[in-house]
């Protein structure tokens, strides 16, 4: 199974990992930390040198709850970091953005990958990717970010978001997008309960099955706290164990705050999941 964005060509014969980067001040887990072009280039930088595949680069915090930020702020606080690790990195760069406008400039100025957590439902957005060779990651999601976790019901959540990612990816395919560029993303956290989130993992199969790679992001999320207790910053095991499921029920690319610590553990899944008696 292959990958491609932009320029790129990935061979997903083994998990990849997709470096969180967020230039925000109020993302859940890391607001503020990274909200200054210097700031954001040097720990993305960082996270290469751990062993990050791809970075993810976000200006608009997606967490419950959100406010929304208008596209001017966004693009300011994310074109110039992908413009300057155009410059100095060879791996495929990620804009996560709903908005087409942001979608084009950081095509423009270097992105690879557009990952929407609307899943190119914005008017325009499946345009502004056909136009391009970047990649995509459609995403479910039950509700906004400001409404997604008040209420989200499901009678079968398994089946609900497995036929909403083929929905969405008929519609991408319409629109003459290949295959090989879109990753479909169940939606962690996104207008699901902890029960809702436990079954997709469980039945993370029954994604596989649709026949496009799978992209989870399960870092440092609420489902983790619920289980294990503690904030943000106390859940890098339960994280590990998380990736590590996901990676042997075949997920293909993990996108995770803490990469040094993953990537270690899925060269263990890697080295005995390939390993021949």
């Amino acid at each position: 199974m292959e990958f491609i964005c932009g320029n790129y060509q990935l061979n997903l014969n083994r998990p990849h990992i997709m470096g969180i980067v967020n230039i925000t001040p109020d993302s859940f887990s890391d607001g503020g930390k990274f909200s200054s072009t210097k700031l954001a280039v040097e720990h993305s930088l960082k996270l290469i040198t751990e062993g990050a595949d791809i970075l993810d680069i976000g200006g608009e915090s997606t967490r419950p709850g959100a406010t929304p930020v208008h596209v001017n702020e966004e693009l300011d606080r994310v074109i110039p970091v992908i413009e300057a690790l155009r410059k100095i990195v060879n791996i495929p760069l990620s804009i996560d953005t709903y908005k087409p406008e942001v979608m084009r400039a950081a095509i423009v100025a270097g992105a690879d990958i557009v990952n929407d957590v609307r899943a190119l439902q914005e008017h325009g957005a499946l345009e502004v990717v056909a136009n391009s060779n970047a990649g995509v990651c459609l995403m479910h999601m039950q509700g906004t970010p400001q409404t997604m976790q008040l209420d989200p019901i499901y009678l079968d959540v398994v089946e609900e978001v497995k036929q909403f990612l083929i929905d969405r990816l008929n519609m991408t395919l319409a629109h003459g997008i290949n295959h090989n560029r879109i990753l479909l993303d169940p939606g962690f956290g996104f207008g699901k309960r902890t029960v809702h989130n436990i079954a997709l993992i469980q039945q993370l199969d029954k994604l596989v099955e649709i026949g496009q790679p799978l992209l989870v992001g399960l870092s440092r999320k609420a489902i983790l706290g619920a289980i294990v207790g503690g904030d943000e910053q106390q859940r890098l095991h339960a994280g590990i164990a998380a990736s590590v499921l996901s990676a042997m029920k075949g997920a293909k690319i993990i996108r995770v705050h803490d990469v040094q610590a993953t990537v270690d553990a899925l060269k263990v899944v890697v080295a005995v999941t390939s390993a021949t008696i």
